[in-house]
């Protein structure tokens, strides 16, 4: 069932965010993988709104229920964000992240903006899925859970918050999806080197606090896209450009306790395991006009 879910929302994705299939096509001709299934995605992610029958506490109960157990909690003050990362059943599935905006913390107005959407929705609508029914749960998470919004609404909200204005248009529209570069073969297998790989293709990569986001404790390193933009339509029928979703990078370097370990012994439990407040902040920004405006 898990895979089922984790297939579907993969696949609207990549027919939503062309630099899914375009990185792929690369790693493809540069001999770097076979085929798409070589790559290990490392995690997936959500964006939510902070409301009673919304947000994290009720995404959550979908990857709980297959078995993802919920880790570190993460505060982004600037951003007026909490998030938690869960981690997988079995090594061979995506961690997830699921942000949420503290909506309680924006202007009266952009709260009112937001209240007359979600409150369209008055109970928690993941307690009336059947969470054994994985199509049941693919439909919901490419489901309208409001009216489609106004441009004036979205961009009252960009205004302010350029996540609450993605989340009132896009919903729980899968975020990104990150390739694992640490699994990749030799002279592509560290950021640095993958990020050259990107540019020389043409990928605009996300250069908020860098283009290479690093950990204090330097094992974790991350970079990304620039989201396309991508004509939205808001209602009565107004045509915008919007920022979609992009593509993520990340690695995990082996542990200090775990050096002493060959190439081929090595497993996703040796290597740093997690997330960083500090990289995660900048890869938020794939979406945020600073970064997008470098892309149209």
């Amino acid at each position: 069932m898990l895979q089922d879910v984790l297939n579907g929302l993969m696949e609207r994705y990549q027919q939503r965010v062309p630099d899914v299939e375009a990185v792929i096509k690369a790693m493809i001709s540069e001999g770097i993988i076979s085929k798409a299934d070589d790559i290990e995605n490392d995690h997936i992610a959500f964006r939510t709104m902070g409301v009673p029958q919304l947000g994290v506490q009720s995404l959550e109960k979908i990857f709980l229920h297959y078995g993802y157990t919920k880790r570190e909690k993460f505060y982004f003050a600037g951003k007026k964000l909490d998030a938690w990362w869960y981690a997988p059943p079995a090594p061979q599935y995506p961690r997830i992240f699921i942000s949420e905006l503290r909506v309680s913390e924006l202007s009266e107005n952009a709260q009112q903006i937001i209240q007359s959407y979600t409150n369209e929705v008055v109970s928690d609508p993941v307690n009336n899925l059947d969470l054994d029914d994985a199509k049941a749960v693919d439909k919901f998470l490419h489901s309208a859970l409001w009216r489609t919004p106004t441009l004036a609404d979205f961009k009252a909200l960009a205004a302010e918050s350029e996540y609450a204005a993605w989340v009132i248009y896009n919903r729980y529209y899968l975020n990104h999806f990150t390739v694992s570069v640490h699994n990749l073969p030799a002279g592509y297998n560290t950021i640095a080197e993958f990020n050259n790989f990107l540019e020389k293709h043409g990928f605009i990569l996300n250069d908020a606090g860098g283009k290479i986001k690093t950990s204090p404790d330097g094992n974790l390193l991350q970079s990304s896209t620039v989201a396309k933009m991508i004509d939205a339509t808001f209602a009565n029928g107004e045509v915008f450009p919007i920022a979609g979703s992009y593509v993520e990078f990340a690695e995990r370097k082996v542990l200090p306790a775990f050096q002493h370990l060959q190439s081929d012994e090595i497993k996703r439990e040796h290597r740093r395991e997690g997330f960083e407040t500090g990289n995660a902040d900048k890869i938020f920004e794939s979406t945020y006009s600073t970064q997008t405006k470098k892309s149209s």
